[in-house]
């Protein structure tokens, strides 16, 4: 499989003798790893028309990078105020396998201040392919449409690359050692969770849809990153939504199955059905480090999600949950206990940074959001602003 990294150091400018005060401090000994979902995704910038429902065609995101987007500029400030040393873009479209959007963005967004902040330079960047609306030339949803984008994709969406993702990096990534699971079929895991409908007690889908569809909804992705000679591999993925369906919970049991994937990578004795894209078989050696990102879309305590699917990933003997929080989530759902750890203005926690318990120490962790008497409330207030997720990090420093 083709991979698509980039290094870009040789064009991006780095500015100095910018203001950093307002960059949130972290120790020159430790490495910052952050997820977001920034909602750069065609929908979000497609013009309205009255009376007319209007479809993307893919290039609404170059467009709006082009034309100094005030959205993109507020993502673009929340992650140098926050300055991650790596970063998962959850959601930014990847449709151009020349990746000129996000070249774009990192070029002429990230490498320029914004609002006195100091620029960011991100000579790495990974940007694979994903299921989303890839076209599957079955009836997916049973409306008796056949191949219809875009719930008859083998991720939702309406064009190929749709809701897509991206990792960012100051440190150099291990090209040739990046494994991803686009191609990995949901049949193939043991015990897995076959959607039934409850009036037939039948499969929800027919033999042959069932036996070529994908476990990701995007992809699954294993990213070495090289940290001045220790190599973290970047577990990244953005599972499906667990609603959206009906009674037969397909996107809910995809959703737990997705995010069962990580917990079997992460235990040899349960990953040897695992295969790669490239046909290599098994999981993640107990000696990595690692660091799981992305928005999962499942909570512990809220929403829809099947809650035994991440309670058993983020209490997974290997891994590590710093619990990241914020004042501002809590005040935003002063009612919910749990609303300090939400990371998503609609009330759940669905970002997660997951490092590795044996090879890391935490130091601090975060959710970026300000509270309305804040000045850069500004950057969060609606999802107009930026997004509708929060950006969340984790401070990080390997073990002697």
């Amino acid at each position: 499989m083709k991979l698509f990294t980039t290094l870009l150091a040789t064009t991006l400018l780095v500015y100095s003798g910018i203001a950093m005060s307002e960059t949130l401090n972290k120790s020159p000994a430790s490495l910052r790893i952050a997820t977001f979902n920034v909602s750069m995704e065609a929908l979000n910038y497609l013009p309205s028309e009255l009376g007319k429902e209007r479809k993307p065609t893919g290039k609404e995101l170059a467009t709006a990078l082009a034309n100094d987007n005030q959205q993109i500029k507020n993502i673009a400030e929340i992650i140098q105020r926050v300055n991650p040393d790596i970063i998962l873009l959850n959601e930014f479209d990847g449709n151009d396998p020349t990746h000129q959007s996000l070249k774009r963005f990192i070029a002429q967004y990230l490498a320029k201040s914004q609002k006195g902040n100091a620029a960011i330079n991100y000579p790495y960047f990974y940007q694979g392919p994903v299921n989303t609306g890839v076209a599957t030339g079955y009836d997916l949803n049973n409306d008796n449409k056949v191949g219809e984008l875009p719930n008859d994709a083998y991720g939702y969406g309406l064009f190929s690359g749709h809701f897509a993702m991206a990792l960012l990096s100051k440190h150099p990534i291990v090209e040739e050692k990046i494994r991803t699971f686009q191609m990995f079929k949901w049949r193939d895991m043991p015990n897995a969770l076959v959607p039934v409908n409850p009036d037939s007690n039948t499969p929800w889908f027919n033999q042959q849809a069932w036996n070529n569809f994908r476990l990701s909804s995007k992809s699954h992705w294993d990213i070495p990153v090289n940290i001045n000679g220790h190599v973290v591999h970047i577990l990244a993925s953005h599972p499906t939504p667990p609603v959206f369906d009906g009674p037969e919970d397909r996107n809910g049991k995809r959703n737990f199955d997705e995010i069962r994937f990580w917990s079997d990578y992460l235990t040899p004795n349960a990953a040897s059905y695992i295969y790669d894209d490239n046909k290599q078989f098994g999981g993640l050696a107990e000696n990595k480090a690692f660091v799981i990102l992305g928005d999962l879309n499942a909570d512990a305590i809220d929403g829809n999600a099947i809650k035994s699917g991440i309670n058993r990933l983020i209490n997974h003997p290997r891994i590590i949950d710093p619990k990241p929080s914020s004042e501002a989530g809590k005040l935003h759902r002063k009612d919910n206990p749990n609303a300090k750890h939400h990371t998503a203005f609609w009330g759940m926690r669905a970002d997660y940074v997951l490092p590795a318990k044996a090879q890391f120490n935490v130091l601090g962790s975060g959710i970026f959001w300000p509270k309305e008497s804040e000045d850069t409330f500004r950057l969060i207030k609606d999802r107009a602003a930026s997004s509708d997720h929060r950006l969340v990090w984790v401070d990080v420093a390997f073990k002697e």
